[in-house]
């Protein structure tokens, strides 16, 4: 397993610090996001994990702790629409360049719009998807909104 990802490029690029951390990925697993925190012993409200979905049509990003859900349409409101959807796995992978289970908020193969749940602001640290099954970065969300330019929210119910 590699840690060199675009999404590692890119937060180097731009000087924000983070640290790679390595878990064992489970494909089989319910829920990756709760998965991923049990594996690196972190809080659930700590590992964010990143979705993507559309908002009147047009692919956004929704960053939201791994013990919650998106609600879709705090999601819609905050990002200044009137609904959301989910993407289907296939267009995820299409728009971001990244894999299921790996796909990072960083990096992306399109810029879309943003939106981090609040909640995660109150931490000093988070971890977030870091490009690749198995990986994830621990950064600061508030250095992690700053770079994504993430519109700061309550998106998760």
């Amino acid at each position: 397993m590699s840690k060199a990802t675009r999404a590692t490029s890119a937060l180097l690029k731009a000087g924000v610090s983070f640290t790679v951390r390595t878990y064992d990925y489970d494909p089989d697993a319910r829920q990756i996001g709760l998965q991923a925190a049990e594996a690196l012993g972190a809080d659930p409200g700590r590992v964010l994990k990143t979705l993507m979905a559309t908002v009147d049509g047009k692919p956004v990003c929704a960053i939201v702790p791994s013990n919650r859900e998106v609600s879709m349409k705090r999601l819609a409101a905050a990002l200044g629409g009137k609904s959301a959807s989910m993407l289907a796995p296939a267009e995820a992978e299409r728009i971001t360049g990244y894999v299921v289970g790996g796909i990072s908020p960083f990096g992306q193969n399109r810029r879309c719009p943003v939106a981090i749940e609040e909640s995660a602001l109150a931490h000093e640290r988070v971890y977030i998807n870091g490009g690749q099954r198995g990986v994830q970065l621990d950064l600061s969300p508030t250095d992690a909104a700053h770079f994504l330019e993430a519109i700061v929210a309550s998106i998760a119910s």
